[in-house]
């Protein structure tokens, strides 16, 4: 669906900057008629907002957690965190998503995007235990991240341009309405 979505952004933007109503109900009946509108302009315009909120409503929940212990397996402020749990726990109480519980099954279930493309809410992925995606964090802005490094440590916002992130990036990913369904197939 996201497709369809950003198809129809690049045919919106192609068409003149403020094209006259009568032109825009033209478009969207025609692409409605084809089967690739299923949302108005104004809908879309909603769900852009709604997903910009979910992100700002994202980092700013994650950030409320600074100074919790990582804790490996841990999944709860109360027990610490470990940088899956984390993320997963993040997501379900801020947007009622439930991710995978492991980096790497979080990385599978999710749009793989470019690092330029970064927003907040965002994952990135770390080699930082000699195997791909073993650690995760979520994407806050101007390159840094929030994430439970390890053992010892706690919480915190770490910039991705070290040079020892730089070097353990992964790559960075989205999650999108297929990510949602693939991770949550029973809704």
């Amino acid at each position: 669906m996201h497709k369809w979505l950003a198809v129809l952004s690049l045919v919106c933007a192609s068409v003149h900057a403020a094209p006259s109503p009568t032109i825009q109900e033209d478009m969207d009946k025609l692409l409605a008629d084809r089967g690739l509108l299923t949302h108005t302009i104004d809908q879309l315009e909603q769900v852009r907002q709604t997903v910009s909120t979910r992100a700002s409503d994202l980092v700013v929940n994650a950030m409320g957690f600074l100074g919790v212990p990582y804790k490996f397996g841990g999944t709860s402020a109360d027990t610490g965190f470990d940088c899956s749990g984390f993320v997963r726990a993040m997501y379900e109480q801020t947007i009622g998503l439930v991710l995978p519980r492991r980096a790497n099954e979080q990385a599978a279930a999710t749009d793989r995007i470019d690092k330029n493309d970064l927003r907040p809410g965002d994952l990135v992925f770390f080699n930082t235990m000699r195997k791909a995606f073993s650690h995760v964090g979520i994407y806050v802005g101007d390159g840094k991240f929030i994430h439970a490094p390890r053992s010892g440590s706690e919480v915190r916002v770490e910039d991705m341009r070290a040079a020892y992130w730089q070097r353990r990036f992964d790559g960075a990913r989205r999650v999108t309405p297929s990510a949602e369904a693939e991770a949550n197939p029973a809704k």
